[in-house]
């Protein structure tokens, strides 16, 4: 694609609250029924439209934190592959921001401006991506990346590209002119299809002069490497907290309310989903605050709101019956997508390291109990 010549917007969040209520009408009507298992292309431009691809590239402060937290919460519990394209969106350019130069964070705007969706993918395919230079032909990459959400929809891959001393390199590439280059073939899931979570060629793919994003390692740096899983953990709450409210709306609507047995299970899932929301929320300031209890809190949060969802998954099956795994279901597409999102990346050795942390110290941040 031709970027238009485009003023160089001033980073900032916008906490006006306008995109709230507009995000607010847009979720209202994509909670009415299951979306197409398809790239949610349309929702995505309705979020362009309404400013969401420019909205968080830097979080000025808690505020800031707290409105992008409800946006990746609303996203997640309408669609759950919109809200993994969008999580990773603003991954990508909020690292674009912190670890460019002035001239790729104008750059960086300037493409926000124009509707420019972008996002990070870090998973190799086989021997992985690398940067090769050529005498002639100058800076190019070889292989490719699996995992890749988006490919072939996306506009700006930022991947990670090993060096010749082997360190990873923050790389951002222009992939909207290639949707050939995306092989979705093998992306054949029960759940999340509509990330498009397929393999991606790099192979002799030309790189501007400003494609290098920061300097070697800078990608796993921490605590920003761990700790940005706050953000997917809170789409994963979404769709935690919207099957909740379907539950509830069948005990309503069909008088099983007055069933104790009904009851009970309800109230604990209850009291399990609003507590893992509340972990997100705090794992969220630490993590943008850049706390010494960032990551052990974020790790820890992970399993919670895991916990939480897979009892509710339960739970609604439980409650609605067969009824629950018919297509048009929204229980039925909440839970088979998430079902697949919980399973990455790494959740057991996300809780391992967890607990392994809080043995040595209490990382709640304040009056620890130990």
């Amino acid at each position: 694609m031709t970027d238009p010549d485009l003023r160089d917007p001033a980073p900032r969040h916008r906490d006006d609250g306008g995109f709230q209520e507009a995000l607010d009408r847009l979720i209202h009507e994509w909670d009415r029924s299951n979306p197409p298992e398809a790239f949610p292309a349309g929702p995505l431009a309705s979020l362009a439209a309404i400013g969401g691809l420019d909205q968080f590239v830097v979080l000025t402060d808690e505020a800031a934190v707290d409105a992008l937290a409800d946006a990746l919460t609303a996203i997640g519990g309408a669609d759950l592959s919109l809200g993994r394209v969008f999580e990773g969106h603003v991954n990508a350019v909020q690292l674009v921001h912190t670890y460019g130069d002035d001239a790729q964070r104008a750059a960086l705007h300037r493409h926000l401006a124009a509707g420019r969706c972008f996002g990070v993918w870090n998973t190799d395919h086989a021997d992985g991506v690398r940067l090769v230079t050529h005498e002639r032909s100058g800076l190019r990459l070889a292989g490719a990346k699996s995992f890749a959400t988006g490919g072939g929809h996306i506009d700006r891959a930022l991947i990670t590209a090993r060096r010749d001393d082997g360190i990873k390199q923050l790389v951002l590439v222009d992939i909207g002119a290639t949707p050939d280059r995306a092989d979705n073939r093998g992306w054949r899931v029960r759940g999340m299809k509509g990330t498009v979570s397929g393999r991606f060629d790099f192979e002799d793919v030309a790189l501007a002069p400003d494609a290098l994003i920061g300097g070697p390692g800078d990608y796993e740096r921490e605590p920003m490497f761990t700790a940005g899983a706050w953000r997917f953990a809170c789409v994963q709450q979404g769709a935690a907290q919207a099957l909740l409210r379907h539950w509830r709306d069948h005990l309503v609507q069909t008088g099983k309310r007055d069933d104790p047995v009904q009851r009970l299970r309800f109230g604990h899932s209850v009291a399990a989903t609003r507590s893992a929301a509340q972990w997100v929320r705090r794992a969220a300031k630490a993590a943008e605050a850049r706390t010494a209890d960032a990551i052990p809190l974020v790790l820890m949060t992970r399993g919670i709101v895991e916990d939480a969802a897979l009892a509710t998954m339960e739970g609604a099956a439980r409650a609605v019956g067969t009824a629950s795994f018919f297509e048009d279901s929204r229980i039925d597409r909440i839970t088979r997508d998430l079902g697949l999102y919980l399973r990455q990346p790494v959740p057991d050795q996300a809780r391992d390291r967890a607990a392994a942390a809080w043995i040595d110290h209490d990382h709640w941040g304040e009056r620890g109990w130990w």
